[in-house]
């Protein structure tokens, strides 16, 4: 993970974001959780930087995407009582896997917060796949 590399996903979740008619927050960061980089559109919500951010770090912590953290999260579920702190287990963080294969290494991680569930994540994939295409 680079700093261009990142400030081009971001810009790809805005470009996203705008399609969509919602104003994020975005947050890139590095296999330790660490921002690399960060954006927030204008007239974003104001819990945005914090959540995103949240998303992104989860994303890297679990080795999986937030949206899938939701029902594992759920009473009953195998991960219950894990959300809180500064895990946050709802749709719009995305692991960033290494170029050898998922399963291996989560090099970096992307989170969005500010439109719809369905919106932050369909943000959080446009700059994944900066990610995968680069």
């Amino acid at each position: 993970m680079n700093l261009e590399l990142a400030l081009r996903m971001t810009e790809a979740a805005m470009k996203q974001a705008a399609r969509e008619g919602a104003s994020i927050s975005v947050a890139v960061v590095d296999e330790g959780g660490h921002p690399v980089s960060f954006q927030r559109m204008e007239g974003a919500e104001i819990a945005g930087p914090v959540l995103a951010q949240g998303k992104a770090y989860t994303s890297v912590a679990l080795r999986r995407s937030t949206e899938d953290l939701a029902e594992l999260t759920a009473p009953g579920g195998e991960l219950f009582g894990l959300a809180g702190d500064r895990f946050l287990c709802f749709g719009g963080g995305i692991p960033l896997w290494a170029d050898y294969g998922e399963g291996e290494r989560v090099v970096g991680g992307v989170g969005v917060s500010g439109g719809t569930i369905t919106q932050d994540v369909r943000c959080a994939e446009a700059a994944a796949s900066v990610w995968r295409t680069r």
